[in-house]
Parts: C-alpha cells; sequence; structure tokens
C-alpha cells in the first residue's frame, strides 16, 4: 500500500472512531462547555418541586413520555408550527403532560450561563433525575450529549405511548419495542409511587366491581370520582404515601389497590407478578434498578453528533 492509501485508510479509520465518540452519550459531555450546566439545573428542578411537590412526578413522566416518541430528544417540548404537529395535543398528553414551563425556566437559566449549548433533551433527562432526588427518590448519573429534534409527531404519541387500558401483553410488547424488558417496564412503573390521576383514567376499574380490586378500596376512591362527571378530579395514584418515592407502590398492587388498570395487570397472575413482590420486599433494589433503567430509557435513540440541533427555546425551532 503506497502512502497515499495508507494516509486515506488512517483517515477513514480517525473520521469513523470520530463518528462512533460523538455517539456516545457521556456524563462528562459538558464538562468544559458549561461546568455549570448541572448544578444549574438542579437550583432550576428544586424550586419547582419544593413550590409543588407532584411537580416531581410530572418531570419523570414528562421525560418518559418524550423518550418513547422518537427517541430522548425533546419532541414532546415542541409546540405546533408549519410542518410540526405538536405531540403536546395528543391523548396520552393533552391536558395531562405537565412542567412544560419547569423546563423552560430551566434552560432559560443555563442560557444565561452557556448559550446555545446545553439541549432541551439533556435538560428533560437531567431533570427527570433530580426531581427524583428531590422527594427523597433514587438518584443516578445521567449520561449527557443528546441533541434536540427539529420535528415532533402527534400520530406516534397517539400510538407509541402505553395507555391506562393496556393489558400486560401489549404492556410489554410496547416496552420491548424500545429495548426495555419486563423488569425495566415494572421498575419504571414504579414511578407511579408519586403523583395523580384524573378521574377519567380510573373510573371505569373503581366502578367495575372486577375481582382484581379491592372493594374497600374502590369505595374509598369513588369520592373522589363520580360515575359521571369531573373527569378531571385529581386523586393519588399511591394513597398511603402519596408523597414519597418509596416502594409502597408495588405493596398496594399485591393487596389489589392499584388505581390504573396498567398498574394492577402488573400483579394479576402474571409474568411480571414475581418482580412487582420483589419489589415490595426490598426497596433497596427498587431504587438502584430504577435509576438503572431511567438510564436505559435515556439511551432510547438519541440525536448525537451532527445530528438534530441544540433549541435556544425548548418550544420553537430555532
Amino acid at each position: 500500500m503506497n502512502s497515499g492509501n495508507v494516509y486515506a485508510a488512517v483517515a477513514a479509520i480517525f473520521f469513523l472512531l470520530m463518528i462512533s465518540c460523538q455517539a456516545q452519550l457521556s456524563s462528562t459531555f459538558y464538562d468544559s462547555t458549561c461546568p455549570n450546566a448541572l448544578s444549574t439545573i438542579r437550583t432550576s428542578i428544586r424550586r419547582a418541586v419544593s413550590s409543588e411537590r407532584r411537580m416531581a412526578a410530572s418531570l419523570i413522566r414528562l421525560h418518559f413520555h418524550d423518550c418513547f416518541v422518537q427517541g430522548c430528544d425533546a419532541s414532546i417540548l415542541l409546540d405546533d408550527a408549519p410542518g410540526i404537529t405538536s405531540e403536546k395535543t395528543a391523548g396520552p398528553n393533552d391536558n395531562s403532560a405537565r412542567g412544560y414551563e419547569v423546563i423552560d425556566a430551566a434552560k432559560s437559566a443555563v442560557e444565561n450561563i452557556c448559550p446555545g449549548v446545553v439541549s432541551c433533551a439533556d435538560i428533560l433527562a437531567v431533570a427527570a433525575r433530580d426531581a427524583s432526588a428531590a422527594v427523597g427518590g433514587p438518584s443516578w448519573t445521567v449520561k449527557l450529549g443528546r441533541r434536540d429534534s427539529t420535528t415532533a409527531t402527534r400520530s406516534l404519541a397517539e400510538s407509541n405511548l402505553p395507555s391506562f387500558r393496556d393489558d400486560l401483553p401489549t404492556l410489554i410488547s410496547n416496552f420491548n419495542g424500545k429495548g426495555l424488558n419486563e423488569r425495566d417496564m415494572v421498575v419504571l412503573s414504579g414511578a407511579h409511587t408519586i403523583g395523580q390521576a384524573q378521574c377519567r383514567l380510573f373510573r371505569d376499574r373503581i366502578y367495575s366491581n372486577g375481582t382484581d380490586i379491592d372493594a374497600g378500596f374502590a369505595s374509598t376512591r369513588r369520592r373522589q370520582c363520580p360515575r359521571n362527571g369531573s373527569d378531571g378530579n385529581l386523586s393519588p395514584l399511591d394513597l398511603v404515601t402519596p408523597n414519597s418515592f418509596d416502594n409502597n407502590y408495588y405493596k398496594n398492587l399485591i393487596q389489589r389497590k392499584g388505581l390504573l388498570a396498567s398498574d394492577q395487570v402488573l400483579f394479576s397472575g402474571g409474568s411480571t407478578d414475581s418482580i412487582v413482590t420483589q419489589y415490595s420486599n426490598n426497596p433497596r433494589t427498587f431504587s438502584s434498578d430504577f435509576g438503572a433503567a431511567m438510564i436505559k430509557m435515556g439511551d432510547i435513540e438519541p440525536l448525537t453528533g451532527q445530528n438534530g440541533i441544540i433549541r435556544r427555546i425548548c418550544s420553537a425551532v430555532n
């Protein structure tokens, strides 16, 4: 091989290595370009959660709803615009997903110190971690380096996000399609240890007189959710410790006290019963597995390298 060919081969290898490195998310991604990014986001998220504790659940859910549609690319934050159909008005998000203004505030704070450096997608991922930690939940090392999408897809949000009506095989298939296994699905569902649900999402279950729901629990929940009307009435997903990030969610399922149908199917004689039992008995395992699953979820189809952009405002393309 002559020297020209050798040089070309070396250059090609170097280019491939560079592309490979760009595609890897890293916890140190902003260490040199914006060293105060994470502390700035944390301060902003703590402020929001301290003023409304429910916001912790909403921010975790926002990251989840982002990653399940087009990957973790902040597409959920985009408003309607020419060529963009916002995911905010998709069935699972409309009048339900919340916390957009919290992400906007965190983004604004970061833009003040490092303009055009930190992506909205990364802020969503960091916010979910900081929200969990702020209410006594697990913390984990967030991998960074995602870039933001220039598109959003309402139809994908309609089809890709799990439904409160889904049965166990449907949920397993949905999560498997995102590279998440049954254990990941069960542990991520444990985020329902905090937060609230609207009456319309659990009405059918509490009036079903089914064998999979504790009768006293159903009766108690009917007080906040009449058979007709009051669709938006809120009720804690976990009545026992509604503001604490703990493993009580799993204990509820074993007692047939899961609020949503899609919660209770995790303990209904199926393949996930043993995982629910394990987490109900071992809060430390739940905590460590939750962090690991959140890291894994954050790896779903990120835009890296030269793909995507860094949005200056999270709700609009630059």
